[in-house]
């Protein structure tokens, strides 16, 4: 090897050390729990122990239903929404394009645990300001914490919220980069602007959208904080229950590792098949 490959490497060897210590060892070695019975001392390996209750598990599988109910509801809501904001940030004619930018991207900046506060407190069903809008409408009152349907809904409205802005700031990048003399050339040819949004807005941004799916699809396989936070872990009898928070729930409040590994292994595998798939249905046709 010659010595300015070497001085390279032994600048890289401290964060490659680290690197290992704390990332490849912990994934190599949580996938060797996954095959343990935890739950006896010494650990023995076991494989129904954890993967052969994970597929038969009525926990998981309702876990598994939650996350994707959200995943198929809320993601093509939050790219439509995020798209459509794209659009609008991107005129010419909006004023203060700055401050609107800010403004949709903050709720990303702002403390998780913050803005599930005051979620809890804006849908809260006796004094929340939600509830009172509803009811000065004319319409029956929402129980959003107690109603299965409710919580679900609420817990798609406060992951639309704090990462639909973000979605669309990385669609602007993708609109600015499209040459404005593809648009001058297509209102040479009379074509109007619904057209030119449909036929060459959307097409050019397709790698930027589904880069945008692909990153709120494993998100979401791994969602938390909202249904723990806003929902109280997953409530209420488990509605909200996601992946996530079942992952939480069997290594850390009932310390069985090992099923735990396999229930995080199950999660990554499901995100990698589903980003895959967008890939391949989203890949250029010859």
């Amino acid at each position: 090897m010659p010595f300015r490959n070497r001085a390279a490497y032994a600048f890289l060897a401290p964060y490659l050390l680290v690197f290992a210590a704390f990332w490849i060892w912990p994934i190599i070695n949580s996938f060797l729990i996954s095959f343990q019975n935890t739950r006896i001392n010494p650990w023995r390996y076991s494989l129904n122990a954890n993967w052969g209750r994970l597929f038969s598990d009525p926990a998981f599988y309702n876990a598994l239903y939650n996350t994707m109910i959200i995943l198929v509801i809320q993601v093509p809501v939050m790219i439509a929404l995020a798209t459509v904001m794209a659009v609008l940030l991107n005129s010419p004619l909006l004023k203060a394009r700055g401050i609107f930018r800010f403004a949709f991207f903050a709720p990303v900046v702002v403390g998780e645990a913050a803005y599930a506060a005051v979620f809890k407190l804006m849908f809260n069903a006796d004094m929340g300001i939600i509830n009172k809008i509803i009811g000065g409408a004319g319409l029956t009152p929402v129980e959003w914490f107690s109603d299965p349907h409710a919580a679900m809904a609420l817990i798609i409205i406060a992951i639309t919220w704090r990462w639909a802005g973000y979605n669309a700031i990385i669609i602007l990048a993708g609109l600015q980069s499209i040459p404005d003399d593809v648009y001058e050339a297509a209102t040479l040819e009379r074509v109007s602007q619904r057209q030119q949004f449909f036929h060459i807005t959307l097409p050019l941004l397709k790698p930027i959208i589904l880069f945008c799916i692909i990153l709120s699809i494993i998100g979401t396989m791994q969602l938390f904080t909202e249904p723990f936070l806003i929902t109280n872990r997953g409530g209420p009898g488990g509605a909200t229950e996601t992946l996530g928070i079942f992952l939480y729930r069997q290594g850390f409040t009932a310390l069985n590792f090992g099923y735990a590994s396999s229930i995080a292994y199950t999660i990554a595998a499901i995100a990698i098949v589903l980003s895959l798939f967008n890939l391949w249905f989203g890949r250029e046709k010859a």
